[in-house]
């Protein structure tokens, strides 16, 4: 497994969105992303990745 950099969002976004292309569904993508300690939040503003510790935003998908 790579050393994933949690002070570069621009790592964590392409770590998120290369595990999408790995699962076969959304509800795979999220398990595997709460594997990591991430979680896709959907807001008014759009979709964000987030912290499961901290629950805070950490960058956002476009």
């Amino acid at each position: 497994m790579e050393h994933l950099n949690t002070e570069n969002p621009a790592s964590i976004r392409d770590m998120v969105m290369r595990e999408r292309h790995l699962a076969v569904s959304e509800r795979e993508w999220k398990h595997r992303l709460r594997g990591y300690g991430y979680a896709i939040r959907d807001t008014a503003e759009g979709r964000f990745v987030t912290s499961l510790l901290r629950g805070a935003p950490i960058c956002q998908l476009t």
